[in-house]
């Protein structure tokens, strides 16, 4: 609008002094006419220059001064052909708001330059004097090219608007998003972009009908839309992916807006995050913003991932302590139920560290921040390492069994080809056995329609390496694919054990997974226990295996070592040597491996 208004301004500027100097004739007040031609290149200059910092209702000011102006020079202009030739410029003014105000603010302008028109021909102070119908002409071109422009722009601007969803389509969203990336230049303020894709929406097309899916299409636009602010632009970006434009924007407050649009549908989705930095364009923020979006279907859809271009400090703090491998990684006992309890069979890894950006961070956390900054690889790697070495150490001290090693996978990692080569190399170079490594995976991860990170387990299973499903009961649950997955274990989300209370009875769910576990041939493993009461009630259902603070909480291996030496390989509470007895058949001082 700056541009163009400018634009014109200029034009009829120097065409007013070029004609003014030139043109014959004493009939009116060639300074005066030069004068408003001298403001009106002034003006015009200004708005060029500043023109795009300038409300938007101070365009309407502009554009009535250039109607002024074109009047005082048709009034004042020395010769009469001259005068006439000047009445062009309300052309000038026609398109000006035909172009960039509504209708009703368009028509209201129009009707100004016309009515100005008609009236500043006939009177004019020459004699003699023109007729009344002498701005005819140029007032019905002024009509005529103003509607013109006016139905043009239009239907040129509904060329960026989604039929179905009414929203900004993918051209409209890229004329908006290079509009903003021009503002934030301007201004120094910050701009995010979200991607969102809805989850398997192939399936409701596939299932139910197109009609369906735009019925969904429609019913998610119309919520999003109520949820944000005037100046947040959604658009539908093309299929079932929408992408929302957020100015003045930091990435953490777009992560929680983004949080707060996924959980007001029903629909799941999955969305990636980025932010604009300086200098970048469009493209780079939509291919950055894209990298999100596939990185969060790849860890098992239905969240959000920032893919940013700066690093948070604690990003920084943790890509240092990677590097220097400073991380902690303790280990928590799994025991067996059986045998009258408490003998560790079995060690989970756990990766600990104190940050000083975040003191307090959770593992949690740290596992998406690790996620979101690239960092994961490293991460994994590391973790994996450390444990396979401790392992060793273990089994070195405890010669007589085998030891069962759990280390916790990324779905990042997973779905990366030659993972599972990644971790042949490791368990070479620590020379930890294979088919004493158990990966643990969430459910969702697992569930995750990835065919890399599926391919990868089982060529990790046809290698030796046994694959747990953690968080048993929390993801998808779907028997039908938890029957084809490439598994072994289940481990069962600590909030069902918790919900084993001596004042009600057991949760019926934790005896279906017994018996599912049994039917499937898969081992089972009981999560948070911390309580007598809960063990024996795990027991009487028949589970096996257990972890939990009851019988440990997490310890660094030398820790560990010297609990298991003391209690002669059992943990927890009231472990005794009497309890072993001198005919125990397992060995006092070692491990029990998994049957």
């Amino acid at each position: 609008m700056a541009r163009t208004t400018g634009a014109f301004y200029v034009m009829g500027g120097v065409l007013g002094l070029l004609i003014t100097a030139i043109a014959p004739g004493e009939e009116g007040n060639r300074p005066l006419v030069g004068g408003a031609a001298a403001v009106a290149l002034v003006l015009g200059l200004t708005l060029l220059a500043w023109g795009p910092r300038l409300p938007h209702s101070i365009h309407h000011v502009y554009v009535a001064i250039a109607t002024v102006l074109v009047t005082i020079a048709v009034h004042s202009f020395p010769n009469t052909v001259g005068a006439i030739s000047l009445a062009a410029f309300y052309v000038f003014i026609a398109c000006d708001a035909a172009l960039f105000f509504a209708w009703s603010q368009a028509a209201a302008h129009i009707a100004f330059a016309l009515a100005l028109c008609l009236w500043v021909l006939p009177a004019r102070p020459v004699t003699p004097g023109l007729p009344w119908w002498s701005g005819l002409i140029p007032a019905g071109v002024t009509f005529g090219v103003g509607v013109v422009v006016g139905i043009l722009t239009r239907m040129a601007s509904e060329a960026d608007i989604d039929v179905l969803t009414g929203l900004l389509n993918r051209r409209g969203f890229d004329r908006a998003l290079n509009t903003a990336i021009q503002q934030a230049t301007r201004s120094g303020h910050g701009l995010a972009l979200v991607l969102v894709d809805l989850d398997r929406f192939q399936k409701i097309n596939d299932h139910l009908g197109h009609r369906a899916g735009d019925a969904v299409l429609q019913r998610v636009a119309d919520t999003w839309s109520k949820l944000l602010a005037p100046d947040q632009r959604l658009a539908r970006y093309g299929g079932d992916a929408f992408a929302l434009l957020l100015p003045n924007t930091t990435e953490q407050a777009a992560i929680l807006l983004t949080e707060q649009l996924r959980a007001a549908v029903t629909t799941g989705c999955s969305a990636g995050v980025t932010s604009w930095q300086p200098g970048e364009s469009g493209s780079l923020l939509v291919s950055r913003a894209d990298v999100g979006l596939y990185r969060a279907k790849q860890a098992g859809r239905n969240r959000t991932v920032l893919e940013s271009s700066r690093q948070l400090p604690l990003a920084v703090e943790l890509r240092e302590a990677i590097d220097r491998g400073a991380l902690d990684v303790h280990y928590q006992p799994i025991v067996s139920l059986t045998e009258g309890g408490g003998k560790a069979v079995g060690v989970e890894a756990l990766l600990r560290w104190s940050s000083s950006a975040q003191p307090d961070v959770t593992t949690e956390g740290l596992i998406r921040v690790a996620e979101e900054y690239d960092l994961i690889a490293d991460l994994d790697e590391l973790v994996l390492r450390r444990a396979c070495a401790d392992a060793a150490r273990l089994q070195e001290t405890f010669a007589q069994l085998d030891l069962t090693l759990n280390v916790n996978v990324s779905g990042l990692e997973l779905a990366e080809t030659g993972y599972a080569d990644r971790v042949a190399g490791i368990l070479a170079a620590t020379g930890w056995p294979a088919d004493q490594l158990v990966l643990e995976v969430t459910e969702s991860e697992l569930a995750a329609e990835s065919q890399t990170a599926i391919e990868n387990l089982h060529t990790l299973r046809d290698r030796g390496v046994r694959i747990a499903i953690d968080d048993f009961g929390t993801g998808y649950s779907s028997l039908s694919r938890l029957a084809t997955l490439p598994s072994d274990i289940l481990k069962v989300d600590q909030s069902f054990v918790a919900a084993i209370r001596s004042d009600s009875p057991a949760p019926p769910l934790l005896g279906v997974i017994a018996a599912l576990s049994n039917a499937l041939d898969l081992q089972v493993i009981a999560e948070g226990v911390e309580t007598e009461y809960q063990a024996a009630v795990l027991t009487e259902l028949g589970f096996a295996l257990a972890q939990g603070y009851h019988y440990s909480d997490s310890h660094p291996v030398s820790e560990l070592i010297s609990d298991l030496n003391e209690n002669k390989g059992r943990i927890g509470q009231g472990v005794t040597d009497r309890e072993l007895g001198d005919g125990d058949s397992v060995p006092a001082n070692g491990w029990v491996p998994l049957p």
